[in-house]
């Protein structure tokens, strides 16, 4: 019986150490951000703009405004939670070919953009980020678009804000909700301080919501997706459903194109 004690109080005393380290270092297991030089030369196909805008508490904030001689109206594009913007010459393209201009987003710490991470200042700084796109743009000209952890924020966004649709590629139903997936042995709940509860958030997007994903997506499930859909109020929303599709790679799929043509039209 004194062994079994022993035994049952290491195990309770390991895995308090494990919660203590997870709520410690979740920002290291939610974003990887890859940083570039400030020196650093974009290279787009397209005629481009790179900005910076001051958040109130000092951080720089880096984009790269993607422009045409005319468009019909502008993307503002924020990406998943690796990588920076000089990985989305991708997405310049699409969006270019639509007929559209582009902003492409770097979060705090990602390529060249500094400050403190948190779930208040993210939400903050897309807010920033859209009250810039208004000096430059119509509000019903603006298509808010979001991949993977991006989804999050452009939802967060699309509710406190009337744009004119809204993209979400590979969504979570919330952030919550996908720990609680990755990580079932945790107490997500208590511990995450990063939640972004898109499916309150839907609650609130007055605009259409369009939502592609993959079957296969071994990173965010495709029940995540269905589920959030299933959530959006009224009927200006629609799912494509790529069958076999991973988290990456979408835009291989002909219904993304034929998605993309009627996000677009």
């Amino acid at each position: 019986m004194r062994r079994f004690k022993k035994i049952a109080i290491g195990v309770f005393v390991l895995y308090a150490i494990l919660v203590v380290t997870a709520y410690k270092f979740q920002e290291r297991l939610v974003f990887f951000p890859s940083k570039m030089p400030l020196n650093h030369t974009y290279d787009f196909c397209q005629n481009f703009e790179e900005f910076n805008l001051t958040a109130e508490d000092g951080a720089k904030l880096n984009a790269v405004h993607i422009k045409q001689d005319s468009s019909k109206g502008v993307v503002l594009y924020f990406h998943g939670n690796s990588g920076n913007i000089s990985h989305l010459g991708h997405v310049a393209n699409l969006i270019s070919r639509k007929g559209y201009d582009a902003i492409l987003v770097d979060y705090r710490t990602f390529g060249k953009s500094s400050g403190e991470m948190s779930e208040a200042a993210l939400k903050s700084d897309a807010q920033l980020f859209y009250n810039h796109t208004l000096t430059k743009y119509d509000e019903h000209d603006i298509i808010l678009y979001g991949r993977s952890f991006g989804t999050g924020v452009a939802t967060g966004l699309a509710a406190e804000n009337t744009p004119r649709k809204l993209v979400l590629e590979s969504p979570f139903y919330s952030a919550v909700a996908l720990g609680k997936h990755r990580f079932p042995f945790l107490p997500v709940d208590w511990l995450s301080t990063f939640r972004f509860p898109s499916n309150e958030y839907v609650q609130k997007v007055s605009c259409p919501v369009y939502i592609f994903h993959g079957t296969a997506d071994k990173v965010i499930p495709y029940e995540q997706a269905e589920t959030l859909h299933a959530d959006i109020p009224g009927t200006q929303k629609k799912m494509y459903t790529i069958d076999g599709g991973g988290h990456n790679y979408l835009q291989d799929s002909e219904l993304f194109k034929m998605g993309m043509n009627e996000v677009f039209e």
